[in-house]
């Protein structure tokens, strides 16, 4: 304890050799000013401490919509976080009506949703947690370049710019709607594309539950626009800086079983990068690509979770 401090929280010194009713107002002047000196060096050197992010941004995929984070928003919220789950633009209504009417997903751009959350994320007091699912860890790839977030967790991720690994499972997910190119500007699976797709390690009962729920058309635009990013002269809309020393801590989280965004592609976006920042990968056998509604999903976000706040700057 500070020997200028009594029990009762008058220092012992002040006033020393005052009258005691100059004593009796128990701190003099130069204490003061040296206990307000104080005071403000602690304040400016809290300023100077990062603080633990109090915001957990969740940006969903294509072909579903926040609707699909939401065990996940109900958990982080619990346990006393904020939890965002911005949808893209024109997505904000329910999946019936998207499914109705996919007017919002046949007009949706790359750059229109990293608007979206740049006004989110860029509007929050304190840098966020940012974790994405498949099209959503793009997201949080591109908005971790662009230097928005404390740290990020890219969930069975698609891959940014420059990543050429293309399995044949993934191939065999997605050419059911790439291949309606010219025809069709919004296109959705069928169950039993879902379920391969998405929930191939689910029961049937499972898959067809989530399939009502979660579905939607994805825009054939976009993705045929991030097939082809990597063999496109220029930088695309999928570009990251893979040399950006800035760039927050990076987990890639990976389902083993994923046949639309395998391990293999997740392992290789990682090494693209060659920075000096935390990028790593943690896979986890059995899980497909709607690992976030797979039975086990709790512990895998608490392990996201104590990742990020362990490595957010």
């Amino acid at each position: 304890m500070d020997p200028r401090w009594t029990a009762g929280g008058v220092a012992s010194t002040c006033g020393a050799g005052k009258p005691s009713s100059q004593r009796a107002h128990g701190i003099t002047d130069t204490y003061k000013e040296q206990l307000g000196a104080d005071l403000f060096a602690l304040t400016r050197a809290a300023r100077r401490e990062p603080m633990n992010p109090d915001t957990i941004v969740l940006i969903h995929g294509f072909w579903v919509t926040p609707r699909s984070w939401e065990q996940w928003k109900a958990h982080y919220e619990q346990q006393g976080y904020r939890v965002l789950t911005p949808a893209y633009p024109g997505f904000e209504v329910e999946v019936e009506a998207l499914n109705a009417d996919p007017t919002p997903i046949e007009n949706l751009s790359v750059p229109a949703v990293i608007d979206h959350l740049t006004d989110v994320i860029g509007g929050l007091e304190r840098p966020p947690i940012l974790m994405g699912h498949s099209a959503g860890g793009v997201f949080t790839q591109l908005m971790l370049d662009r230097g928005y977030g404390a740290v990020g967790v890219a969930i069975n991720s698609a891959p940014t710019e420059g990543v050429p690994v293309v399995p044949l499972s993934q191939l065999k997910s997605t050419f059911p709607v790439l291949r309606t190119v010219g025809r069709k500007k919004a296109a959705g699976f069928t169950l039993e594309q879902w379920r391969y797709a998405f929930t191939n390690t689910f029961t049937e009962e499972e898959s067809r539950a989530l399939y009502q729920r979660y579905h939607i058309p994805a825009s054939v635009r976009v993705l045929w626009g991030s097939a082809l990013a990597t063999l496109e002269p220029g930088h695309q809309d999928t570009f990251v800086n893979y040399d950006n020393d800035d760039r927050p801590p990076l987990l890639f989280i990976s389902g083993g079983e994923d046949h639309l965004m395998p391990p293999s592609v997740q392992r290789s976006n990682a090494k693209h990068y060659k920075s000096n920042t935390m990028t790593e990968v943690k896979e986890y056998p059995g899980y497909a690509h709607l690992l976030p509604a797979q039975k086990g999903w709790e512990q895998i976000a608490d392990d996201a979770l104590s990742w990020a706040v362990a490595h957010a700057r």
